[in-house]
């Protein structure tokens, strides 16, 4: 190799021989630290960069961000057409050409199919959760025909358990929430009554309104918001402990300890908390309508089986039954999607509920439509 290309990397940072910029040296914090150095290369590779010249970095013995910065910056912060890299260099100035010299990326221009994107990206997420649970569903069946083949093997402490958490300990928020739906629902249909003169009618409107609609909605809303969001957080939790796997590992089936127990417990407290939930609003509707109709409570308990039959009592409890399983459902579903991060716990629990309670609302509607198309 000719002497004029052996540059001495202590005495020659740089050198020019034609049309071409040798770099060369140490080009490390530590060499630019020297009094006056970083100058005087600075000022060096300014005039360098003002003429058209080719650049050869091959023979930089060592190159941190600091004096890659100072060579990008005496480039005008933009890559020369002709480069002769060494190992590992491009790599850093790809990078500060990436971030403009450490400054920030313009704004994105905004997106004007960026909501149909949005719709298209829901509806697609929404196709997903809905064919997972139906896969859920399936394989909750298998479990089930399996757990009465094989009763001794069944969870049923586990499906006790969940009995005592989520139809016991929820018998005090629905009674009271049914009681003051009951008080403003009679406060409300005694003014319209007694415009008209139908007083008499205060019964058959709560009954058949609070059995047949409000009763089971009502309960399934506070159950979604209370026990719903429960079992997501509880099988999120574990999925963050990592004990879902430790299950796996085990040989321990995610369906018939947590998914089984949990469906089964909700469709056996949930009719029960309907009727609890409808006696309390019966009773508070009632006690409304005495203050404010005058209507004895011996007469409105005697006019209570009459103006509610025992098919919307079934109704009900039909309601109760399937609003039970769809939440502990949905449930468990988000709550077996939760990532092993606190956020993603958060998130799950948040659309668990939603769509926990969308979902009742949703079914109660194709009850009705099918109700009335059979003339119940």
């Amino acid at each position: 190799m000719p002497h004029s290309t052996a540059i001495p990397a202590a005495v020659e940072p740089f050198r020019l021989e034609g049309n071409i910029c040798h770099v060369a040296g140490d080009w490390s914090v530590l060499a630019l630290a020297e009094p006056g150095e970083g100058q005087r290369r600075q000022a060096a590779l300014a005039a360098a960069a003002s003429r058209p010249l080719r650049w050869d970095l091959q023979r930089v013995s060592r190159l941190d961000t600091i004096g890659a910065l100072l060579i990008w910056q005496a480039w005008g912060e933009k890559l020369p057409e002709r480069v002769r890299w060494g190992a590992g260099q491009q790599d850093v100035f790809n990078a500060l050409a990436l971030n403009k010299g450490g400054q920030q990326p313009p704004a994105a221009r905004p997106d004007p199919w960026g909501w149909l994107r949005d719709i298209g990206a829901a509806v697609f997420q929404a196709a997903e959760n809905g064919r997972a649970l139906l896969v859920m569903l399936g394989q909750l069946v298998l479990d089930f025909l399996g757990m009465l083949r094989r009763p001794a093997l069944g969870p049923w402490r586990e499906i006790s358990a969940q009995i005592y958490r989520t139809g016991a300990q929820a018998l005090g928020i629905t009674a009271l929430v049914g009681f003051l739906i009951g008080v403003v629902l009679s406060y409300l249909s005694a003014q319209q009554l007694q415009m008209f003169g139908a007083d008499r009618f205060i019964v058959r409107l709560l009954g058949v309104s609070i059995v047949r609609e409000l009763g089971p909605v009502l309960a399934a809303i506070l159950v979604a918001g209370r026990s719903g969001s429960a079992i997501t957080a509880q099988i999120g939790v574990m999925r963050v402990t990592q004990e879902l796997d430790a299950m796996l590992v085990m040989g321990i089936s995610h369906g018939q300890r947590l998914i089984l127990p949990r469906v089964i417990a909700l469709a056996i407290t949930m009719p029960l908390l309907v009727l609890w939930t409808d006696a309390m609003a019966l009773l508070g509707g009632m006690l409304a309508a005495q203050m404010q109709l005058g209507v004895s409570a011996q007469w409105f308990l005697q006019s209570l089986p009459d103006a509610i039959s025992l098919t919307n009592y079934w109704i009900g409890l039909l309601k109760g039954v399937t609003f039970g399983m769809l939440i502990a459902l949905i449930a468990c579903h988000f709550g077996l999607r939760i990532q092993p991060n606190t956020d993603s716990l958060g998130r799950g629990t948040t659309t668990s509920v939603v769509t926990s309670i969308t979902g009742v609302i949703l079914l109660d509607a194709v009850y009705a439509v099918i109700f009335s198309m059979v003339g119940i």
